[in-house]
């Protein structure tokens, strides 16, 4: 099946939009998910469209072995400023792919100080005819540096695998098949090339020699045996609150080994720092302000937590709130789990929102219900209505053909239509 490229409007439209603002353009995202596409294939044309020469664009791959030269930042320095020099009266954009590999070097000619690949973007943002755009794909090799490296002088858009809007515009599926494949697995872009026998062995080696092997090679790994059981055990409890003093609980009992709060706590930090997991802190509605533990951890692409489990442990109630979870932090938003209390005469009740998903002075309060029924309907609705006041109230459901509110006030939305943006958040 012929490589198929999926146009990524929704982030085209973010580079477009921070063209020239002065700032240089950072985008991370989870390996492969298709940063260096949206770069050196998609925005690259569009800058052709608008009667820009290919002169002007300089182009560095840092992957590739023609570019090597290049990773040290003097001599990617002393590059892109000649090219700069040689045509000073137009305008230039320099695109660097996989900005990570770049190495620390130290400049003996000025002193023996060290030089890095942030010191030279720094420097760049000095010439008014350059716009800058890089390519990273985890936190120790670019993102986590963004907000301190650059100054405060950095946009960073972050690349999500294919939503299941992008899924679903290119898939050639019904709305429910389409949401049956994407939820079996997800949207990692390079699936739609790859025929359907061969997508779960696709997504094992992906997780197990690029996104594992990366973690392991780039922290320096011991114990891989505990990094493996730790990411086993979110993947089948996706979802679930948890901490790492629990989580180090269970493995001791099941490893019959001491392992402390502190590898864990770690093991989890490379695991989001990577991309690979999201994590969601829960938020008290009422004294608004976030707990520090227990938290919820969610995968980036719920095709990779299914081949952590071999397709194993289906739940499909679990992988839906994933979906809803990613994509409300694509779409933007800051989204937290909620707790709210429910007083009676004789007792203090914690109660469980699932998403409380906010924007500047905007907020929504999300449920996630695969099924509501006489079982579980006052588990799910009853936290909704003990929040007080009158911002939005959703459930989400997969049960229902049409959306409609309840006497309560409660949306009742179709998971189809959310995940289609056919329904308004605020």
């Amino acid at each position: 099946m012929k490589k198929e490229l999926i146009p990524r409007d929704f982030y085209i439209d973010k580079l477009i939009r921070s063209m020239w603002n002065g700032e240089i353009k950072v985008i991370t995202g989870l390996r492969r998910s298709g940063k260096s596409v949206l770069l050196f294939d998609f925005f690259y044309d569009y800058l052709l469209g608008r009667e820009v020469t290919e002169e002007q664009i300089i182009k560095i791959e840092l992957a590739h072995s023609r570019s090597n030269k290049y990773r040290n930042p003097i001599v990617l320095c002393d590059y892109i400023e000649e090219m700069i020099k040689n045509d000073p009266d137009k305008d230039h954009y320099l695109f660097i792919d996989d900005v990570g590999l770049i190495k620390k070097v130290v400049d003996k000619e000025n002193g023996g100080i060290e030089v890095t690949i942030y010191d030279v973007l720094n420097e760049l943002k000095n010439y008014k005819n350059l716009d800058v755009y890089v390519t990273g794909s985890n936190s120790a090799g670019l993102s986590g540096a963004v907000p301190t490296e650059f100054r405060g002088r950095a946009t960073q858009i972050h690349l999500y695998p294919l939503s299941f809007e992008e899924f679903y515009s290119h898939v050639g599926l019904d709305e429910d098949k389409a949401l049956e494949n994407y939820m079996r697995y997800g949207g990692m872009p390079e699936l739609l090339s790859i025929e359907e026998k061969d997508k779960r062995q696709y997504l094992e080696s992906l997780y197990e020699e690029l996104y594992l092997k990366d973690i392991m090679e780039r922290y320096k790994i011991k114990r891989v045996g505990v990094l493996n059981d730790i990411l086993d055990l979110l993947a089948s409890q996706l979802g679930s609150p948890t901490n790492p003093t629990k989580i180090a609980n269970t493995l001791m009992s099941k490893r019959n080994e001491k392992i402390s709060t502190a590898l864990v706590s770690g093991y989890i930090r490379h695991a989001t720092d990577s991309f690979l997991l999201h994590m969601a802190r829960r938020y008290d509605v009422k004294r608004k302000s976030y707990f520090k533990y227990p938290n919820k951890y969610y995968y980036t692409d719920i095709g990779l937590r299914n081949a952590r489990l071999s397709f194993k442990n289906y739940d499909p109630g679990n992988i839906m709130e994933n979906l809803i979870y990613n994509d409300l932090i694509r779409r933007g938003y800051t989204v937290g789990v909620g707790v709210v209390k429910e007083r009676t005469e004789k007792h203090s009740n914690q109660k469980q929102i699932d998403f409380v998903a906010s924007k500047a002075d905007k907020k929504v309060y999300i449920q996630s219900a695969f099924c509501l029924d006489d079982s579980n309907r006052e588990f799910n609705l009853k936290p909704l209505t003990l929040t007080g006041d009158f911002f939005k109230k959703i459930i989400v459901r997969m049960d229902i053909p049409h959306n409609f509110y309840d006497a309560n006030g409660i949306f009742h939305c179709n998971l189809i239509d959310f995940l289609l943006g056919r329904v308004e958040i605020f």
